[in-house]
């Protein structure tokens, strides 16, 4: 009786093994290592990777304090659901490049609190326009955040499209949503603001010299 026992006993624990091993393999197979952004080779790639987040951090981190800022002025107005709705999905931006710079050990740019500033003042001084005024100001930012977008996914492609499939994924989904905030900045009469061309071309100067710096320090 206690041989029978034991030989089901065996038997029932090696069926178990074999069976979540065979679980196990599929995962292994499917699954990477990593969640978005592959382990750096070299310290090259892991310098290139470095300033491709922390710019795209930045970057989001600066559009939510833009929207912060129209929000603080046209919150109740008939925009503010506009806007709202727009800020929610810059949140979303951040978050997921909070949580990608903190797996992968990644400094934020220096210049977060002058961002966080200027950013707010931004907003809010072009909400003091009227919508027209916020609506210009989404469309420069969008359109600059959009651009820089796409040059690090033509960047990334050239160099291993394969490597950096899972980051890739998350920049183009967020350029999507930034030339969707720009089609609305347009919609919503932008171009109507007096000075609209000269009020644009300041902010994407503005734009460009944020990037160059965030990228560096």
């Amino acid at each position: 009786m206690q041989r029978a026992t034991h030989t089901a006993l065996y038997n029932w624990s090696q069926f178990r093994i074999q069976h979540c091993l065979k679980c196990r393999v599929p995962l292994r197979q499917s699954s990477r290592a990593y969640s978005v952004v592959p382990p750096p080779r070299d310290s090259d790639e892991r310098n290139m990777l470095h300033r491709i987040l922390r710019v795209d951090h930045a970057g989001e981190y600066g559009a939510n304090r833009i929207y912060a800022g129209q929000m603080a002025v046209l919150g109740r107005s008939r925009t503010g659901p506009l806007i709202q709705e727009m800020w929610d999905q810059e949140k979303k931006h951040l978050e997921k490049f909070n949580e990608i710079m903190a797996e992968n050990r990644v400094r934020p740019t220096a210049l977060l609190p002058l961002w966080n500033f200027a950013g707010f003042v931004l907003g809010a001084s072009t909400a003091l326009l009227g919508k027209e005024g916020a609506m210009a100001c989404t469309v420069a930012v969008e359109e600059s955040i959009s651009e820089h977008y796409n040059n690090q996914i033509r960047a990334l492609m050239e160099k291993d499209t394969e490597r950096y499939t899972e980051l890739l994924n998350v920049i183009k989904e967020f350029r999507d949503d930034e030339i969707e905030h720009h089609d609305t900045g347009l919609k919503h009469d932008a171009e109507m603001l007096p000075g609209y061309w000269l009020l644009k071309n300041a902010i994407q100067l503005g734009c460009k010299a944020a990037i160059y710096a965030s990228e560096r320090v």
